[in-house]
């Protein structure tokens, strides 16, 4: 196949309109890059879509932004308005299905009933410990070793694994390096560290959108690739689905590792093929419920203690229905593989049957996410690249990003972390060559 035999031509194409790949595209665009992006589906944004249901704004699955992350500092430098309020930060445990308060502030710690005296000093030590700490020395321990290490007391432990739930979505506390996940809890306890924005995560979809067609770049949905094009060992373009080839030096891929491997020729001989051996996906069962009102007052902020239950009432924090009815959140942490979807529903309607009973009576409208995916790999102490991406080394011109490819970074703070690298990478590269290219040239006059 020659150059014109190519439907269309990039500089870049990016595979996946999802957040890691519209801030590929923006950074991309911004630097004077032709880009197109290339969205199966028919709509942009990934898991970051919010749904209307008779008024009542869903997120897909529990969804906040961490204000001292990597995401929030990317989607503020290009200008988004990510208006919102933050959540409770004193709530109750669910322990024995018991409703004991949660040990908030030194106060509540001191007057727990959950806490021996010799748990409630461990977990005060640790809280002063924890904005000191430097979460890159830690050793490559998973996040149990280090817990056990560092914490006696059964309950106490049992604490900081409720709270890194929250704060990772994930329970693999035997694959989690221990590092991120200590960050990511550091984050999630500051003040004003976490926010639910008005109107859910549709906002910074429809925005980012926006900014990357005003930026420049070329957005094509409903369109799916086939394959990456490829010459020797160098990308030339992608072939979608309905067989249209379109021309680019480079490709960005913000698609799962195992459909990335799938879609590039001779993947198994690249890290492609690592990369998607070692993903431990993180699953969770979700339920988004719409109440006139919320049956027991005050009862917005609920962590599972004995089991990988969350609960939140979303709209203490931020405007998410037309009409004024209070959207709640429940979700089950789960293993990918260990999730039984009905059961995994029916437990989260007993754990909101626990905190709000007769909730059932107050329904507006309610979405059941049962098998949603958080995240397709994240920093485990399995994983052979602790820092995968973004350049795919054997294949010049390949770039990958998405939540998966964590260089630390947990859930949109990855995808956007990661689609940052692989900007700058490809830009780099970008600049080399040209350098080289004119190198060659002025050397054969």
């Amino acid at each position: 196949m020659n150059e014109k035999e190519f439907a269309l031509s990039y500089d870049v194409a990016v595979i996946g309109g999802g957040a890691a790949g519209l801030i590929t595209a923006i950074d991309l665009a911004k630097a004077g890059c032709s880009v197109v992006v290339l969205e199966r589906s028919k709509l942009v944004g990934g898991r970051a879509m919010t749904v209307d249901k008779n008024g009542a704004r869903f997120n897909l699955g529990a969804h906040a932004l961490y204000t001292e992350g990597e995401a929030y500092r990317i989607l503020q430098e290009f200008g988004l308005q990510l208006e919102g309020g933050t959540p409770p930060t004193s709530g109750i445990g669910i322990w024995n299905d018991k409703l004991p308060a949660l040990p908030g502030n030194a106060a509540l710690l001191l007057t727990s009933r959950l806490l021996s005296w010799s748990g409630k000093m461990e977990v005060g030590r640790f809280m002063m410990k924890l904005p000191k700490l430097d979460a890159d020395a830690v050793p490559d321990i998973s996040w149990r070793e280090w817990a056990e290490l560092e914490i006696r007391d059964p309950m106490a432990r049992n604490l900081l694994y409720a709270l890194s739930r929250t704060a990772t979505y994930n329970r693999d506390i035997d694959r989690q390096l221990a590092g991120p996940v200590l960050r990511q809890v550091e984050r999630s306890l500051r003040k004003n560290g976490v926010r639910y924005l008005h109107g859910g995560w549709q906002t910074i979809v429809e925005q980012l959108r926006e900014l990357a067609t005003r930026s420049g770049a070329t957005i094509l949905t409903g369109g799916g690739v086939a394959e990456v094009e490829l010459d020797e060992a160098s990308v030339r373009g992608v072939t979608l689905n309905d067989g249209t080839s379109i021309s680019a030096r480079q490709v960005v891929s913000t698609l799962p590792p195992k459909e990335t491997f799938r879609i590039v020729p001779g993947a198994e001989q690249t890290a492609l093929k690592r990369w998607q051996e070692d993903a431990r996906p993180a699953m969770a069962a979700c339920l988004d419920i719409a109440l006139r009102k919320l049956p027991v007052s005050g009862r917005n902020f609920a962590i599972g203690l004995d089991r990988p239950v969350f609960f939140t009432n979303n709209s203490y924090a931020a405007k998410l229905s037309t009409n004024g009815d209070t959207i709640v959140h429940l979700v089950k942490y789960n293993i990918a593989g260990d999730g039984n979807p009905k059961e995994d529903e029916r437990e989260l309607e007993r754990t909101m049957t626990l905190l709000h009973p007769n909730w059932q009576q107050e329904i507006v409208a309610r979405q059941s996410l049962p098998a949603m995916t958080v995240c397709y790999d994240f920093a485990h102490i399995e994983r052979r690249d602790r820092k995968p991406g973004p350049a795919v080394p054997e294949i010049r011109g390949l770039y990958a990003a998405g939540d998966w490819a964590s260089h630390g970074e947990w859930l949109l703070d990855a995808a956007a972390a990661s689609a940052r690298r692989a900007s700058t990478q490809l830009l780099k590269d970008r600049d080399r060559d040209v350098t080289s290219e004119r190198a060659l040239a002025s050397s054969r006059h």
